[in-house]
């Protein structure tokens, strides 16, 4: 009789560990079966990327989309490498960085999704207001040290700058450093402290009143200052604001981007069509950038 017991105890027990199993597959086939997006790059676009993804997961709970920073270059490495489905950059994709694409058999395809604005920030104690963007140059170069030469007082310029992987990086170079000239050579003086992140930045800023940095509108907080720049010298000094990149007043402003190998199908294309659509884009305003539509 106990032998008997307990052999039906024994069956109970396997047949209630065995009804559980099929549940436990279920879940995970369910999450198995949901549409996955990759998405990485710049750090400028990965607030605003996470924002959407949050948005687009909220009333598409059948997708799934994985948003990380690490840079434009990063990004567009892993779209070159195909291991990515959307790569997030805050420059323009260069020639040679197409050509490895095709050599790996990826057709890199390009949208706009956003416009920004680079400011050039300072601690609120910098009496400095305005600057020509010979100036800026000049500051980033090296060719001037001291606050003194642009107005301020008496102290020595701190030089911040993202670090050479950001797309921020490369823009500010080219448009700013190098005045917007495909034959200047001119490179960030050798004493400037590059920044892996616009945190990192916007943290130096507000601590140092010896300090300069850039950074995207969208990260700027409104206890540091924004420094009003002319494009050239006699011209007008013009704050970066939505309205100043829409009307092109304002010098140091761009594009940002996102690129996909080949025309995107699927999941992939009914997410950027959404982040094209007239909500997706009041995110952008709300984030401090600029929409497109």
């Amino acid at each position: 009789m106990k032998k008997f017991l307990l052999l039906i105890t024994t069956l109970f027990i396997f047949l209630s560990i065995t009804s559980c199993g099929p549940a436990s597959s279920t879940e995970t086939a369910s999450d198995s079966s949901a549409a996955y997006i990759e998405n990485k790059g710049s750090d400028t676009i990965v607030n605003l990327a996470l924002a959407w993804a949050e948005r687009y997961q909220a009333d598409h709970p059948a997708v799934r989309i994985s948003v990380t920073g690490g840079g434009s270059g990063t990004g567009i490495a892993s779209l070159v490498n195909g291991t990515v489905d959307i790569a997030n950059a805050s420059r323009q994709i260069k020639l040679e960085e197409i050509d490895q694409a095709k050599s790996n058999g990826v057709n890199p395809v390009e949208y706009i999704i956003a416009r920004d604005a680079i400011a050039v920030i300072v601690n609120p104690e910098n009496p400095v207001n305005e600057l020509t963007l010979k100036q800026i140059s000049d500051m980033y170069s090296g060719k001037i040290s001291n606050w003194s030469e642009v107005g301020g007082e008496d102290r020595p310029i701190v030089r911040l700058s993202r670090e050479t992987n950001s797309g921020t990086h490369v823009y500010f170079l080219e448009t700013v450093l190098r005045l917007g000239s495909k034959e200047d050579k001119t490179l960030f003086s050798t004493d400037t402290l590059l920044l892996p992140s616009s945190e990192g930045i916007i943290a130096e800023v507000r601590q140092n009143p010896n300090a300069i940095g850039y950074d995207g509108l969208g990260y700027v907080p409104k206890d540091l200052k924004m420094i009003a720049i002319a494009e050239e010298e006699g011209g007008a000094f013009v704050l970066p604001s939505i309205a100043t990149v829409n009307d092109k007043t304002y010098p140091i402003a761009r594009d940002l981007y996102m690129y996909t190998n080949g025309e995107p199908t699927g999941v992939t294309k009914e997410y950027l069509d959404w982040i094209l659509s007239a909500d997706a884009q009041q995110i952008v305003a709300d984030l401090g950038f600029v929409p497109v539509k």
